[in-house]
């Protein structure tokens, strides 16, 4: 089991994101885009953060606790314009 290292949202900019995709099934895939969707919903009303748990191009596993600010095609918003590609996050809690 590999170790989750937690981040602060302003050290993500430093970080390499792969082009592949991290999870494997498509319900998985639609999954995370519905907890995506329901975190921009939550950030945007009430400006709850959560959990997102994703991974950067040398396979570290990393957890950040934030507000979505928005939810594109293929990457996440969070503030201060940090952007996440949708297919390096693994979990949304």
């Amino acid at each position: 089991m590999q170790t989750t290292i937690k981040i602060e949202k302003e050290f993500i900019p430093n970080l390499r994101f792969g082009a592949r995709e991290v999870l494997q099934s498509p319900e998985d895939i639609r999954m995370r885009l519905f907890e995506l969707e329901r975190s921009q919903t939550l950030g945007n009303l009430l400006q709850t953060k959560v959990r997102i748990t994703f991974q950067s191009s040398d396979e570290q596993i990393y957890e950040v606790r934030t507000t979505v600010w928005a939810v594109g095609s293929q990457f996440i918003l969070l503030k201060g314009g940090i952007t996440i590609p949708i297919h390096s996050i693994l979990q949304i809690n």
